[in-house]
């Protein structure tokens, strides 16, 4: 609605939000905006760009099934590319219920290749939620967790991890994390500040934070065989170089990707 040129199209986005939102912010776009907003913006849409474009790469490389963690209202299911590439989106069955009510009102339809798997990941293991709607875990797979891990404690993410990384070879994961807020500028702390107040006021607060070094090195511990990590400057220079305008993400949020 806001930024040009595009840096993810996705014209499914304002057809799953309530509808009145949609109408107004076509009718009546904003005009202004927060110093933080391009920061959010840019962040929440390059997130999924990258996702997409690590599992283009996949998918050439013969992955033929994509499991979205914590899927939310994500649509690459619904405008997916790939004939042979398998969806399955992983959440809670209430955010399901909603997400599955608003698809129905919007007239969009359950692709085949789609397979919902609902978890309460306090009493049901991954593992056993994707076994029982039909995950093949002898063949490689590509994982996208996003907006996610921040809010876990370590131990259930560590726990993801070793489950992704006892995959067959060819299986990879990407996600986003956060990098301790002593470690940024002025500028970074001030929003880091703003952001946490938000999170923490619909009581979702970040709770884990990753030094990259040290994660790089916690990924091979936990089973990977390589793994790279992608902070601002290179997020900037892959998705927002030459832009006019303030498009950009910030120093906190950095993206990772682990292989087996």
């Amino acid at each position: 609605m806001r930024d040009r040129p595009l840096v993810l199209d996705d014209p499914i986005a304002l057809r799953v939000i309530h509808a009145e939102v949609a109408r107004a912010l076509r009718e009546h776009p904003p005009k202004h905006e927060t110093p933080l907003g391009p920061y959010l913006r840019a962040f929440f849409v390059m997130r999924s760009r990258f996702a997409e474009d690590e599992l283009a790469l996949a998918v050439g490389r013969g992955v033929r099934q994509y499991i979205v963690l914590g899927a939310g209202f994500d649509t690459f299911a619904y405008r997916n590319p790939f004939p042979d590439l398998r969806v399955f989106e992983v959440d809670h069955p209430d955010t399901q219920a909603i997400k599955r009510q608003r698809l129905a009102d919007a007239g969009i339809d359950t692709p085949a290749s789609l397979t919902f798997v609902p978890i309460d990941f306090t009493t049901t293991a991954l593992a056993d939620a994707l076994h029982a709607d039909g995950f093949d875990a002898s063949a490689p797979a590509f994982f996208s967790w996003l907006g996610v891990v921040p809010y876990l404690e370590r131990p259930a993410i560590d726990a993801t991890f070793r489950f992704i990384a006892a995959l067959p070879q060819g299986t990879a994961v990407v996600f986003d994390y956060a990098v301790p807020p002593e470690t940024l500028s002025w500028t970074g702390r001030l929003i880091y500040r703003q952001m946490a107040k938000r999170v923490a006021a619909v009581g979702e607060p970040w709770k884990t934070f990753f030094d990259p070094k040290e994660l790089m090195a916690d990924l091979h511990r936990l089973g990977f065989t390589s793994a790279e990590e992608f902070d601002g400057d290179a997020l900037n220079e892959r998705y927002f170089k030459s832009r006019t305008d303030r498009l950009k993400v910030g120093g906190m949020g950095h993206m990772a990707m682990a292989r087996v």
